[in-house]
């Protein structure tokens, strides 16, 4: 690994063993140029000839008489706007100098072992300087006295970087940024696909693959947070690119609000992609000495297709993301009282059913909303974080206690950045209260949404918190957030600095989340944005699993829980088996296929165990057996996707241990297909030398059988008494297969 710099031209060259990143400095116009992102090249002392420099008619130019460098053709890294680039700037700064007019110059760079420290923000964590490599490069705008960094971190081990921007103004007036993204890239080539992860509050994240075409294409949230319809993720796929070969680069914002990511293809087929914080209704106001730093973003490459894109994610994220004590610890298995009570319930209740989740093997008893104030719908009592002593007359304090004796541990739910009408909180801080005295308040789920970037109030939360938390047995806390944000009008802003408010409320949900984990840090969380409406880099980086979907139908499962996987790990997504008829959809399913889908996330429970038949116990208590049996595996294999639930009727993936000796896979159909041909699945990742055996298998295969010829779902193939039931005709099937090294 290093970064190699060719000082007589100032190219700089970040490279491993798997990624080269190459830019440099145009000796003309002392702009910065994209050269190079992709698979690792030598390394040479000149690049020179990769420069695209053409005359073109018709042209400008910042250098007098020449017109080979046009900003309209070139590849830049961080494009401004106004000297000839007609395509969509990076950023833009506002001053009383030059209005949107700027010139960002080269002035120096900077190289060292490790990265830069950063602070109120998530970013990518490195354990110790040799892992990884930052390039600076120190941009100057000698007229507007404005200093811009860009920063550039090589991973040792990955075929990623890491970027992000930071501007400060040295002048003596102030400035207002209307626009900083994170990142630019223009890439030499339009034959591009674009990917995407779409949906909607209870079908989140699902995969979309659309053609590249001239002009911008773009996706984005102005929700407030990350939100449920698209996901801060974008890929660019060579057109052959497929889920197991092929190139394909990444893009990811670790953040968790407002975002843009876009496409633009010119007419000289050039893709400019940038990702960053949305500019709609985005401003920051820099005064003197002042610095803004942009989130970070991660840009991976792939040339072993969508699945090896996912395999590097997974391991950036798990080892880097996520806090290291979560990388390798065991996530207890949990009972959550919600789709089972609802705000119906009570201690006793409560207590009757922690004391058959222990009975049945679950590690963690969850009480889910509606154990505070009033709360006995979802009309009151947010804010206020006092227990309903109506329900629970010996409070949260009495009622953890004795969860926590029966022999099963106790975990809370909080939704801490909304307020209900008629607590203390709203009514006697009305400036915590977002919104504008002149403008009606748009309601959603009943609730308001407290004004987070006032440090006030993330402060007042905090104590109500700490006081439930420091006088219970709590070692878990769902942190959900159920609305998006309307009337952005923070009333501890100026006039001048509104446009401020989105960055600061995220920023001002960071440091309660950071407040909270360095009080608790025995305590997991695990983030909800009603269901997956906030599944991002960022809140990662807090708490290591996030609720996946409010939607707990298997089928829909699989489609969600497939399209994130394309990014995030199998370890970080909250999954349960939940009722039937199902709560979302009012689907039928069976209880194997809940918990074989389920055991693909975090696994747990929501439903009434205490109305189960005997029967139904007894298959509860094999199946938490089960996943605690294959829970490492599963935590912590490499992960394959097989077949797509968005191409077909079937779904499939799988996970291999490192050593290859062990392999569960997931295999599931939708509707029955009549007279269906032979269905025959190729796995992946075995050594193609070894001999494996699959449970319930009438022989065993070598490695090579398995993944070119496949597994047949026969009868000659299976022990009848392990395949009949999945072949016979129904809807909604599924099956796990266990597979096992022969020595």
């Amino acid at each position: 690994m290093g970064i190699f710099i060719n000082e007589n031209n100032l190219e700089f060259h970040l490279q491993n063993d798997k990624v080269s990143y190459i830019l440099k400095v145009d000796s003309f116009t002392r702009e910065l140029q994209s050269v190079y992102f992709g698979n690792r090249i030598h390394h040479r002392d000149s690049y020179e000839d990769l420069s695209e420099k053409t005359e073109r008619p018709s042209t400008t130019s910042p250098i007098k008489g020449d017109h080979r460098n046009s900003m309209e053709f070139l590849r830049r890294e961080y494009p401004d706007f106004g000297h000839g680039d007609f395509r969509t700037s990076s950023y833009e700064i506002v001053s009383s100098k030059a209005h949107t007019l700027s010139g960002m110059k080269y002035e120096k760079y900077e190289c060292f072992k490790g990265r830069d420290r950063v602070f109120g923000m998530p970013h990518v964590r490195i354990g110790s300087e040799e892992e990884a490599e930052t390039l600076i490069i120190h941009l100057y705008d000698s007229f507007l006295q404005i200093r811009m960094k860009i920063f550039y971190l090589l991973l040792e081990d990955y075929s990623a970087i890491v970027r992000k921007v930071s501007f400060e103004n040295i002048s003596n007036e102030p400035v207002k940024a209307s626009k900083l993204m994170s990142f630019s890239i223009d890439l030499p080539s339009a034959s591009y696909d674009l990917m995407f992860l779409k949906g909607a509050w209870s079908r989140e994240r699902h995969v979309e693959r659309v053609p590249l075409h001239k002009g911008i294409q773009s996706i984005g949230s102005t929700r407030g947070s990350s939100s449920h319809t698209f996901n801060p993720f974008v890929a660019l796929l060579d057109k052959k690119t497929t889920e197991h070969q092929g190139e394909v680069y990444g893009f990811s914002l670790i953040y968790s609000g407002n975002f843009l990511a876009l496409a633009e293809v010119d007419n000289f087929d050039i893709t400019r992609v940038m990702m960053g914080i949305h500019p709609q209704g985005f401003s920051w106001v820099l005064k003197e000495g002042e610095v803004f730093y942009t989130p970070e973003a991660l840009l991976v490459y792939s040339n072993e297709g969508l699945n090896g894109l996912s395999q590097e994610y997974h391991k950036i994220i798990e080892r880097h993301i996520i806090l290291e004590k979560y990388r390798n610890d065991v996530r207890p298995v949990l009972i959550n009282n919600w789709e089972a009570t609802y705000f119906n319930f009570d201690e006793d209740t409560m207590l009757t059913i922690a004391s058959e989740a222990r009975n049945l093997g679950f590690d963690l008893f969850v009480l889910d909303d509606g154990w505070f104030g009033k709360r006995n719908d979802d009309k009151t009592s947010l804010s206020e974080w006092t227990p309903n002593y109506d329900k629970l007359p010996n409070g949260i304090s009495g009622l953890s206690k004795k969860v926590v004796d029966l022999g099963i541990q106790f975990g809370l739910w909080f939704e801490p950045e909304m307020v209900s009408e008629d607590t203390r909180l709203y009514n006697e801080n009305p400036d915590f209260v977002l919104g504008h005295f002149n403008y009606p308040k748009s309601h959603g789920r009943n609730q308001f949404v407290l004004d987070f970037s006032n440090e006030a109030v993330v402060n007042e939360i905090f104590e109500r918190m700490k006081r439930i938390l420091n006088d219970s047995s709590v070692s878990y806390v769902k942190w959900d957030m159920n609305r998006s944000i309307t009337e952005a009008y923070s009333q501890s802003l100026s006039k001048e600095h509104q446009g401020e408010f989105y960055h600061r409320y995220i920023l001002g949900v960071y440091k309660l989340y950071e407040m909270l984990t360095n009080a608790f840090p025995h305590i997991l969380f695990e983030s909800c944005a009603g269901g997956g409406g906030r599944f991002d880099l960022g809140l990662l980086y807090y708490a290591p699993q996030t609720w996946t979907s409010d939607d707990t139908d298997a089928w829909e499962r699989v489609k969600i829980q497939y399209g994130t996987s394309m990014i995030y790990p199998i370890k970080s997504m909250g999954s349960h088996v939940s009722a039937v008829p199902n709560h979302q959809v009012g689907r039928n399913t069976s209880l194997k296929m809940r918990h074989d889908t389920a055991i693909f996330g975090t696994y747990g429970y929501e439903l009434d165990i205490t109305t189960l038949s005997d029967e139904e116990k007894i298959e509860v208590r094999n199946n938490i057996e089960f996943f605690k049996t294959y829970q490492n595996l599963i935590h912590h294999g490499k992960f394959y996707r097989l077949l797509s639930p968005f191409d077909g009727e079937a779904a499939s993936y799988m996970v291999i241990s490192e050593c290859q000796s062990k392999a569960l896979v997931y295999y599931s159909h939708g509707l029955q297909v009549p007279n269906a041909p032979l269905s025959n699945l190729k796995l992946r990742g075995l050594d193609p030398a070894k001999k494996y055996h699959i449970h319930g298998a009438k022989s065993s295969h070598h490695g090579d059988e398995l993944m070119n010829l496949g597994v047949l779902f026969t009868e000659s193939y299976f022990e009848k008494d392990f395949i009949d039931n999945f072949l016979k005709p129904g809807d909604f099937k599924s099956l796990i297969l266990e597979i096992t090294e022969i020595k």
